[in-house]
Order: structure tokens, then C-alpha cells, then sequence
């Protein structure tokens, strides 16, 4: 996955910097959200109970976008498009771990680690041009 983003126009979410659209910045941020309900790790089996609920339209939470701030909501994502466009991406970024002893899902920090070692990257990049 690719991520652009405008140094003078960073926004202040984390999801808006990964994720296009708002969509899938809602669907990634109740992700994260359930999984830390669950004290930071989720079965395979909750996994799919909860793609089933926003395929089927019955996930029902509170969102914080506009207009729907303090309101209710019923969330419906496709379960595919769920996988392919937020978990598979989330997973490939480092944002979450699959053990596939334990089949279980958790939240991951090697996305911070990626990034530190990216940056690493391009200072090396400039030392090597003398640039730096």
C-alpha cells in the first residue's frame, strides 16, 4: 500500500493519513476499537462475526464524523471489501499482527517501527549523495 500525504496539510487522524475515503477511515478506527474492547487481540472467529455484522448493516455504534456526532449509527461495510481494503492493508502496514499459532489478530507497533526505518532510509540516501 502507498500512502501520500502533504507535509503542510498532515491532519491530526492517523486514519485520514492511511485511508482514501471516510468510509473506510470509520470501518478502521471501529476496527481498532473493537480489538482494543477485547484487551488488544481478537480471534479469527470474532473477526469474521464482525465483517458478518457490518456486511449485514447490524453494526450499531457511535461515530465521531460530522453529522453524525452523539448519534447512533448503523455501519455497513462488505465483508470482502473489508478484508481487502482495511484489514489485508492494516496487516501488510504493521498496524496489526495475525499470529497464525494462536489465530488470533492484535494491535501492532511495527508500523511506527516501519516508518522510523523508512525515514533511516532516506538520511542514509542524502549521506551518501552528501547532501546531509
Amino acid at each position: 500500500m502507498v500512502i501520500l500525504f502533504d507535509l503542510y496539510n498532515l491532519p491530526e487522524d492517523i486514519y485520514e493519513v492511511i485511508f482514501a475515503t471516510t468510509q473506510q477511515k470509520i470501518v478502521a478506527k471501529l476496527l481498532i476499537n473493537e480489538i482494543k474492547d477485547k484487551d488488544g487481540e481478537m480471534t479469527k472467529t470474532e473477526m469474521s462475526m464482525f465483517a458478518t455484522a457490518l456486511h449485514e448493516g447490524t453494526l450499531v455504534t457511535e461515530i465521531d464524523e460530522e453529522p453524525y456526532i452523539g448519534k447512533k449509527v448503523k455501519i455497513s461495510y462488505n465483508k470482502r471489501q473489508f478484508y481487502d481494503r482495511i484489514l489485508t492493508p492494516m496487516k501488510s502496514m504493521g498496524l496489526i499482527d495475525y499470529d497464525l499459532y494462536k489465530k488470533t489478530y492484535k494491535i501492532s507497533d511495527k508500523f511506527n517501527k516501519s516508518l522510523i526505518k523508512i525515514g533511516l532510509m532516506w538520511v542514509r540516501e542524502l549521506r551518501e549523495k552528501q547532501l546531509l
